[in-house]
């Protein structure tokens, strides 16, 4: 059976304490590995025929392909925003013990 593909899933979150709720959440439930958090940034994009501009907090989410639709609809379920950033990066390598840590996380096998 071939080995389940890593994949990257970028968001972002209005603010810090609900990044946190994010990440443990997708992680306890096994739908992510690892969630990075970083700093917060601006962001400026159109919305509804206006610029906006607005502080959100950049997330990346290890995940597997398999995991990636489920742990994206979690992630729409928990976020504020009408339309969440969910954009599906995938990973080409990488050092192969940490990419099945993120494989054994996400099946179930490692707590």
């Amino acid at each position: 059976m071939p080995q389940q593909e890593i994949v990257m899933v970028m968001t972002n979150a209005p603010d810090l304490l609900l990044a946190k709720r994010i990440a443990h959440l997708l992680i306890e439930e096994k739908l992510a590995a690892c969630v990075n958090i970083g700093a917060p940034m601006l962001s400026i994009y159109g919305w509804k025929g206006e610029v906006e501009g607005d502080t959100e907090i950049p997330m990346m989410i290890k995940t597997t392909e398999d995991k990636q639709h489920a742990m994206i609809e979690r992630l729409v379920e928990l976020h504020p925003y009408d339309i969440p950033e969910a954009i599906v990066v995938p990973v080409t390598g990488g050092y192969a013990p940490y990419l099945d840590w993120v494989r054994s996380l996400t099946d179930g096998k490692q707590t």
